[in-house]
């Protein structure tokens, strides 16, 4: 792939000479072409014929030459977007060395926005009228209440239409009755500018130290990254917020990347206070005209801050002189599909290529970043406590095999008495447990058959709201079976250990006069319904949250006094290298989400494990203490971040074909030897078989320094698979499933 940045960049082509062009279409090299009558210039984005269809691509340099110059097509058109900058191809290179994609894979991930190849124009959009209808339906609720919601967004009549679940002619008969607007509007419009001089909110003396510390890093104008580790409810987003407005204040873009949707609603209210209008959003939550006009406006520099999933760190930022990555340590900044890639490892990268500082944010950052603060690669900022008044909750354990219990109940006397005593203060408690639905396993009493997905090596979930059983590998559902699909007894399903469902089934039987609020993924079917949930608790709107991990994700609950764990074991399981981490890591962010505001709280851990190490750290709250000890038995296995790993993950419909590479590319692997490097395998996947596909793994480990991305590359290329397998490479694999 390092041939593809061998080219000369910022060359201009005049009419007719040969051009190449890196399209997004899965092709394994850069086409040739003419350049149109008006020429092109590298970088610039153009319309290509490839067979009857016309594609996107990116001009990538001269053309090779190995192709006859009679058959040559002309490039169509070159689009009205600003040209890709040098800075972005090469980080697209980079990345797509490191990770081992294809470049075609690449450029598809910057330019995901519709409509790119659109000339500019004018557009209709709909926004909330003065009027209200005489007669209201359930349809013209949902259009009203959408537009109310989401007032600082553009819906054309398709996205409005979507989003409300009616038809057009709902919207445009609200429209005849004034209830709704019809505006004239440009296609891509610049975003509200953005006050960095606006006054923030008034800072401690610990966040004073740190917020000048940050704005010196980005007045330097040169590439840094700072850890930011702060405990929960320390006020790290008012800090980094100033290093935004000095970057602002210089004129240079700065982007925040968010691990959760439904976190952007707090903070572009709090964004929208600091500097009295809203950043640029780009997550899947935005209708695509947001996605569309985002993306343009950042390539022109018309949007000076943009909020985000991970996907935002590949928008063509004109002059970008910050990244914060928010609660850094969350797993879902690894795309685990298409492209591998982990959106804070590569958001250094990017910094590193366009002069700009870094700062990654947590109360419990990763190991692989806490290391390189600790080896002096990145800076560390610290605020030791709660902003205000707050004060850390206090942990304690229950001892679970001190409890009696009853069988099939999971909420101990000792958290129920806990729990009543919140709620007879007029407070909020927390019950979290990482497990969606009702019930992990269904399972039959008669023969002892287990519900399993026809796809998939994995159980079905039942999810008794939904009254379906889900498979959480491959989505599939299918209705609850009334008898055994094994046997045809009938009256003897039973379901099997908890999930958040089943916890709020017992918590309704436990405290009957409580209001219930059940926070987990598949039980909102938007990002925006979520996010009002959300809101709704914070307001006071449940007495008792069950939640899965989602509630971890720095929500912020003034009256939620208590967190109880349900299964503080759980994450404890299992062979992952990172297992002892994360169960540290989300203890203590479920923990934080207790007193934040000026009452205390207290977080109550039942276990059956009490003296366990990492049970032990996350109650004395030594977590320089764990990091160390952590560290100590990674670098002494030679694992990440002390050594290198390498998944490499093969699927086929055909489980011999599957094995068949798989012992092929374990006996080929003299590329890997010559390194120093281990193959591990091949072995059956822990879940062996996802829609269908057998899934076979292998596990590279080899040193710090090895060159591994290039052994790989030798070692994978001796081998053609099939049409029907699938080969992927997963660079510093996050799981191992």
């Amino acid at each position: 792939m390092t041939d593809l940045l061998a080219v000369t960049f910022n060359c201009d082509f005049p009419p007719g000479s040969r051009v190449g062009v890196l399209t997004t279409q899965p092709l394994d090299r850069i086409l040739d072409y003419l350049a149109p009558e008006t020429g092109c210039s590298v970088g610039d984005f153009v319309e290509v014929p490839l067979g009857p269809r016309k594609v996107l691509g990116v001009i990538w340099g001269q053309g090779a030459g190995d192709f006859d110059a009679a058959k040559l097509r002309r490039v169509t058109r070159v689009l009205d977007a600003p040209p890709m900058r040098e800075e972005l191809r090469t980080f697209l290179g980079r990345t797509a060395d490191y990770t081992l994609t294809p470049m075609p894979a690449m450029l598809r991930l910057a330019t995901r926005a519709p409509g790119l190849s659109d000339p500019p124009s004018m557009r209709k959009v709909y926004k909330l009228g003065d009027d209200e209808p005489s007669r209201m339906t359930p349809a013209r609720t949902r259009v009203l209440d959408i537009l109310g919601a989401m007032s600082d967004q553009a819906f054309t009549l398709k996205e409005l239409a979507d989003h409300a679940g009616v038809t057009s002619s709902v919207i445009t008969g609200l429209v005849k009755l004034g209830a709704v607007r019809e505006e004239a509007s440009p296609r891509d419009s610049p975003y509200p500018r953005l006050d960095p001089a606006r006054p923030g909110v008034a800072l401690s003396d610990a966040q004073v130290a740190v917020a000048d510390q940050l704005r010196a890093s980005i007045r330097t104008g040169t590439y840094g990254t700072t850890l930011l580790k702060g405990v929960t409810g320390s006020g790290k987003t008012e800090v980094y917020l100033e290093a935004v407005a000095e970057c602002l204040a210089k004129g240079r873009q700065a982007l925040v990347l968010l691990p959760e949707i439904a976190l952007t609603g707090e903070f572009l209210a709090r964004v929208e206070a600091r500097f009295g209008a809203r950043p640029a959003e780009w997550h899947s939550g935005v209708t695509l005209t947001e996605r569309r006009r985002c993306w343009k406006m950042v390539a022109s520099a018309e949007a000076q801050f943009v909020v985000g999933a991970r996907s935002a760190l590949f928008l063509p930022f004109r002059d970008l002189g910050l990244v914060v990555v928010d609660e850094e340590h969350d797993t879902s900044y690894k795309q685990e599909e298409g492209v591998l890639y982990n959106a804070r490892d590569m958001t250094v990268l990017r910094a590193s290529l366009c002069d700009a500082q870094v700062i990654l944010a947590s109360a419990t950052p990763s190991l692989e970043s806490w290391a390189n603060a600790e080896a002096g690669k990145y800076q560390r900022a610290e605020l030791g406590a709660r902003f205000g008044t707050a004060v850390l909750p206090e942990m304690r354990a229950i001892d679970m095999r001190a409890e009696n219990l009853p069988g099939g109940r999971w909420i101990s006397p000792t958290l129920q008495k806990a729990v009543e005593a919140r709620l007879d203060a007029g407070e909020q408690a927390m019950l979290f447990l990482n497990r969606r639905g009702y019930a992990p396993v269904t399972v039959c009493r008669a023969c002892g058959y287990q519900v399993g997905c026809t796809h998939c090596d994995a159980r079905m979930v039942e999810h008794r709201f939904l009254k379906r059983l889900m498979c959480h590998q491959c989505g599939e559902t299918r209705p609850m079976p009334q008898a055994c699909p094994a046997c045809k007894a009938e009256g003897k399903m039973a379901a099997v250990g908890p999930g958040v469902e089943r916890m709020a089934e017992e918590a309704a039987a436990l405290f009957p006069k409580a209001r219930l609020a059940v926070l987990s993924s598949d039980l909102f079917g938007s990002a925006r319904a979520l996010k009002e949930a959300i809101e709704t608790i914070a307001q006071g709107g449940a007495d008792i949250i069950i939640g899965t991990q989602l509630v971890a994700k720095g929500h912020n609950f003034p009256l939620l006094t208590l967190v109880g764990v349900i299964d503080a074991d759980l994450g404890l399981m299992g062979s992952d290298l990172r297992a002892a981490e994360r169960t540290f890591q989300l203890m203590r962010q479920v923990a934080g989400r207790a007193g934040r505001a000026d009452k205390p709280g207290t977080a109550l851990m039942q276990t059956h494990q009490p003296d366990h190490p990492v049970i032990r750290a996350i109650l004395s709250g030594d977590e320089e203490g764990f990091w160390r000890a952590e560290a100590a038995e990674r670098q002494a296995a030679g694992v990440p971040p002390y050594g290198r790993m390498a998944g490499i993950i093969l699927s086929s419909p055909n489980v011999q074909e599957v094995f068949d590479l798989g012992e092929a590319l374990a006996r080929g692997d003299a590329p890997l030897r010559r390194i120093g490097a281990q193959v591990f395998g091949p072995a059956p996947a822990p879940i062996a078989r996802v829609r269908g596909r057998h899934r076979v793994r292998l596990l590279v480990k080899a040193d710090k320094g090895a060159p591994l991305q290039a052994a790989l590359a030798q070692w994978i290329a001796q081998f053609k698979p099939p049409n029907t397998l699938r080969l992927s490479v997963d660079v510093d694999p996050q799981s191992f499933y």
